[in-house]
Parts: C-alpha cells; sequence; structure tokens
C-alpha cells in the first residue's frame, strides 16, 4: 500500500482519537506530550541503529548516478554523482534524522507559541510509522533486498495527489551508462560526495 494513503488512513483516526481526548485537562495534555515525545525518540533511536548498522556493513560499492537540476537552488544542468553505496546510506538517514529535528521545531512552533495542542495527537505515530517504512530501514533493519523499488538512487515518493492519480514523483535520478557519461562531459560530472 502506498505510504501517503496510509498516512492520510492514520491521521484520520488520530484526529478521531484526539477529538475523544480531553486536552483542555493538564494531566491528559501531559501524556499526550510524553507519548508525541516516545514516538520522536523511538524515530530517533530506529534511525541512529540503521546508522550502526550502515558502518558495520561498510558497503564501499561504487554508486554512480545523475541527480536532476535543482531549479530552486539556481542549477541548469543535471549533476553526476560519484559516491559509495555507504556513503548515500549515511547521507539519507542524515536527511530522515534532520526531518525528525524540523517536524519538532514545527511542532514546538505550533504547540508552544501558538496553542495548538491537536496536532501533538496526529503527529506522533506518524514519525515512527514513516521511519519504519523507509527505503533505507527496510534495507538494513528488515533485511529487504535493495532491488525494484530499493535499488539506490532511490525514487522520490510520489505526493498525495500524485498517487491518487497513479503517478511517479518529480524529475528521476538516471543511473544508466549513457545519462552518466553525458553528465561527466558536460563538467557538472565526478562530483565525489562525502
Amino acid at each position: 500500500m502506498n505510504p501517503a494513503i496510509t498516512n492520510l488512513a492514520v491521521m484520520l483516526v488520530m484526529m478521531q482519537v484526539s477529538r475523544r481526548l480531553d486536552l483542555e485537562n493538564p494531566d491528559v495534555l501531559f501524556y499526550v506530550r510524553a507519548f508525541y515525545a516516545s514516538c520522536q525518540v523511538v524515530a530517533f533511536l530506529i534511525y541512529s541503529y540503521t546508522k550502526y548498522v550502515i558502518n558495520k556493513k561498510n558497503d564501499l560499492t561504487t554508486l554512480k548516478y545523475v541527480e536532476p537540476a535543482n531549479p530552486m537552488s539556481g542549477e541548469t544542468e543535471p549533476k553526476a554523482v560519484v559516491t559509495t553505496v555507504k556513503e548515500y546510506d549515511l547521507k539519507q538517514v542524515d536527511t530522515l534524522i534532520r526531518g525528525i529535528f524540523t517536524g519538532l521545531a514545527m511542532m514546538g512552533f505550533m504547540h508552544i507559541y501558538m496553542k495548538f495542542t491537536n496536532p501533538l495527537v496526529m503527529q506522533s505515530v506518524s514519525s515512527v510509522k514513516s521511519a519504519l517504512e523507509s527505503n533505507i530501514v527496510k534495507i538494513h533493519l528488515f533485511g529487504t533486498p535493495a532491488s525494484g523499488d530499493l535499488k539506490r538512487p532511490f525514487k522520490a515518493a510520489p505526493g498525495l495527489l500524485q498517487a491518487l492519480q497513479g503517478g511517479a514523483g518529480g524529475a528521476e535520478v538516471k543511473t544508466d551508462k549513457h545519462s552518466v557519461e553525458a553528465a561527466e562531459a558536460s563538467g557538472a560530472g565526478g562530483i565525489k560526495e562525502d
């Protein structure tokens, strides 16, 4: 099942749960906050253990791919990237960990500054769910082979609207030999990622 659809289902269920809770009661609010914080810690621990497993495997297989141009950052040409499986996986985990902290900052702003309490309930479970559904966790913790949708480099997950329409994500990362050689020849290639 598509993660965007299951996220929507989880949000609807958690919305119903939040309606039944008396969030004006300080005791209930304390437990909701504790549950939210616990879920964030669990997601962080999942990613940290995944990082440990990646470092332990130390897969130094070379990985070459072409990232599409990102007009938002002023890039006009696709960029060839040469890295290792280990470095690529660590970069993916670091991105996921940054996502936890970004979510915490947004939730802190919404809850502490704007006094919203419902998002605490609705977002608590989604971080753990996302951690368990991430490609990198599937490969390293659950032992799923890195083939098909889990083949590196990972395809960008489609948004909810694209998932409902059956479409794929945005510009694709290319791994074919011709695309990599063309990007390297254009002068935007051979970039070694650390």
